[in-house]
C-alpha cells in the first residue's frame, strides 16, 4: 500500500487514475482495487475528503424526491441500500431518525401531494402525509403556522468524514496508490494519458475525473464541454449539544428551483445543524460565512424552531456544492479516449457514492478496461465517531486494556490521547488539525480547540506531522 504526500510519482503507466478523493472518487477508487490493476488516486490537497464531502448536510437519502427516471434517482437508491450495509459493517455511524417535510402555508401544503406521488414515482412509497396535529405531536418545538407534513421514515443521518476515510482507507489496503498534494496541471491525451500534476507527470491508461467543482476544467482538457459546474455555497450553523434535545426529525422544507432548502437536522456528533444556504458565485474557493448569509438562517431558523435560535453556536462553516445547468448527474464516459466523467454530484452524492462507483467501472469497461478477477476487499473498521454509539471514554474494558482511551485531550468532544494516537498510526494519518478533527472530533466542539489546541499541536509535534 502507498500514501504519498511528497516527492516525484512513481514511473510506469497505472492501468486506471482518478483524479479527485472526495466521497465519490475515494468510492470509485475502493470499487477498482477489487480488480487486478494498477490504480492511482490523485488529490490536491493534504487528506481525502477535504473539499466538499467535508461539509455537507450528512443526509442518507432515500432519493424519495429525486427527478423521477434520472439516473441520480437510480444510484441514490441503489447506494442507498449498499451504503446502509456498508456502514454498518465499518462501523460508519448512522441514526435512522427519519424525516418531516413541513408545509408551513396552503400553497406548500397543496404541493405534498405532488411530493408524495413522485416518491411512489422513484420507488418509495413509505411516505405519507400527515395532518399538522400530527406533526405537532411529533415535534412539539415547531414554530406557529405548521399547515402538514410528508413523513418520510426512512431518512438518516450518517457520519460523511468516516465514510470518505473508510472507502480510502480500504482502497489503499488494497494496493491502490494515493497520492495527495498531487494538482492536475494539464492532461496530455493518448495511450497512455499523461498527467502533469504538482509532483510530476502521470501516466494512465484510463482516466476518470471526479475532481468535484474542477470536474469541468479536467473535463475540458480532453475536449469536452458537457457541462459548467457552477459552485453553489452553502452556509450553516451548527449548534452545541445542549440543543439536541430539542428535535427528534430531520426538518425538511418544501423544495425549490434553488434546492432542497433550508433544514434543521441533528448529527451523529449530537448537534443540531441548520441550513444550508443556496447562493451561486463564481468562485470555487469561497468558502467563507457572511453575516448576510447567517442572518438569513437565523430568520429560517426562528420560525422552523424558536427555541434552538437561544442555543449556543458551536461552529459556522459553508460548503460548495457542484450545481451544473443539468437537473440530472453528468456522468459521462468516452470509451475512444478511456476517459470517464463524474460531474454534476450533487448532495445526494455521498448516499450514492458505492453505487456511482459501480456504475463508473461499468462504463470504464466499456472502454476497454480489462473487469475480470474481482475480489472482495478486506474489512476495516472504522473509529466511531456517533453519540448514539460507545466512544471510548465510556468503555471501561477498553480503559482497562489500554489507559490512554480514558485520557481525555479534547474535553468538549470528549477525545482521547489513545483516539488521537490511533489516527496518527492510521493507514491515511491526518496532515494537519484539521484532519485530525474529521478523524476524532479533537477541537470539533463548543470551544473550537480554545482549551486543547496547544496540547493537540504538541501531540502532532510528538507524532512528527
Amino acid at each position: 500500500m502507498s500514501v504519498t504526500t511528497w516527492g516525484a510519482l512513481p514511473g510506469g503507466a497505472y492501468d486506471v487514475t482518478v483524479v479527485g478523493a472526495g466521497v465519490v472518487g475515494a468510492a470509485i477508487a475502493r470499487e477498482l482495487s477489487r480488480l487486478p490493476l494498477r490504480v492511482a488516486l490523485v488529490e490536491a490537497s493534504d487528506d481525502v475528503g477535504d473539499g466538499t464531502s467535508k461539509a455537507n448536510t450528512a443526509i442518507l437519502h432515500t432519493g424519495f424526491d429525486a427527478v423521477p427516471g434520472s439516473l441520480e434517482a437510480r444510484l441514490v437508491r441503489e447506494g442507498r441500500r449498499l451504503l446502509t450495509t456498508y456502514a454498518a459493517e465499518s462501523g460508519i455511524p448512522v441514526e435512522p431518525l427519519g424525516a418531516l417535510l413541513v408545509a408551513w402555508d396552503e400553497e406548500q401544503r397543496a404541493a405534498l401531494p405532488g411530493l408524495a406521488d413522485k416518491a411512489v414515482r422513484n420507488g418509495y412509497r413509505a411516505a405519507r402525509i400527515i395532518p399538522a396535529e400530527e406533526v405537532r405531536a411529533r415535534e412539539p418545538r415547531l414554530g406557529r403556522g405548521v399547515a402538514g407534513a410528508l413523513d418520510v421514515p426512512g431518512e438518516s443521518v450518517i457520519c460523511p468524514w468516516t465514510t470518505t476515510l473508510a472507502y480510502a482507507t480500504q482502497a489503499v489496503r488494497a494496493g491502490v496508490d494515493l497520492h495527495l498534494g498531487c494538482r492536475v496541471r494539464s492532461v496530455a491525451p493518448g495511450d497512455p494519458h499523461t498527467l502533469a500534476t504538482t509532483r510530476g507527470p502521470l501516466r494512465t491508461r484510463h482516466l476518470v475525473n471526479a475532481a468535484g467543482l474542477y470536474a469541468d476544467d479536467i473535463d475540458r482538457l480532453l475536449g469536452h464541454a458537457d457541462f459548467t459546474v457552477t459552485p453553489r455555497r452553502g452556509q450553516l450553523i451548527v449548534f452545541d449539544e445542549l440543543a439536541r434535545d430539542l428535535v427528534r426529525h430531520i426538518l425538511l422544507p418544501v423544495p425549490s428551483a434553488l434546492g432542497k432548502g433550508v433544514l434543521v437536522s441533528p448529527t451523529v456528533y449530537g448537534n443540531v445543524m441548520l441550513g444550508p444556504t443556496a447562493e451561486d458565485l463564481d468562485d470555487k474557493t469561497a468558502t467563507g460565512s457572511t453575516a448576510e448569509g447567517l442572518a438569513l438562517l437565523r430568520d429560517k431558523g426562528r420560525r422552523i424552531l424558536p427555541a434552538l435560535l437561544e442555543e449556543e453556536v458551536t461552529a459556522v462553516y459553508a460548503g460548495l456544492r457542484t450545481a451544473t445547468e443539468h437537473d440530472d448527474y453528468a456522468i459521462r464516459a468516452h470509451p475512444a479516449q478511456r476517459y470517464v466523467t463524474v460531474g454534476g454530484i450533487r448532495s445526494t452524492g455521498l448516499t450514492a457514492s458505492m453505487a456511482i462507483a459501480a456504475h463508473v467501472v461499468e462504463l470504464l469497461a466499456d472502454g476497454g478496461l480489462p473487469v475480470t478477477g474481482a475480489r472482495e476487499p478486506r474489512p476495516v473498521r472504522m473509529p466511531n465517531l456517533g453519540e448514539a454509539y460507545p466512544r471510548p471514554y465510556r468503555d471501561a474494558r477498553l480503559i482497562e486494556a489500554d489507559p490512554e482511551y480514558g485520557r481525555i485531550v479534547c474535553h468538549c468532544e470528549r477525545v482521547t490521547r489513545g483516539e488521537i494516537r490511533d489516527a496518527f498510526a492510521s493507514t491515511i494519518p491526518p496532515a494537519s488539525p484539521d484532519g485530525l478533527r474529521r478523524r476524532t472530533r479533537a477541537r470539533g466542539g463548543r470551544c473550537q480547540g480554545f482549551h486543547c489546541g496547544a496540547a493537540v499541536r504538541a501531540l502532532f509535534e510528538e507524532a512528527g506531522r
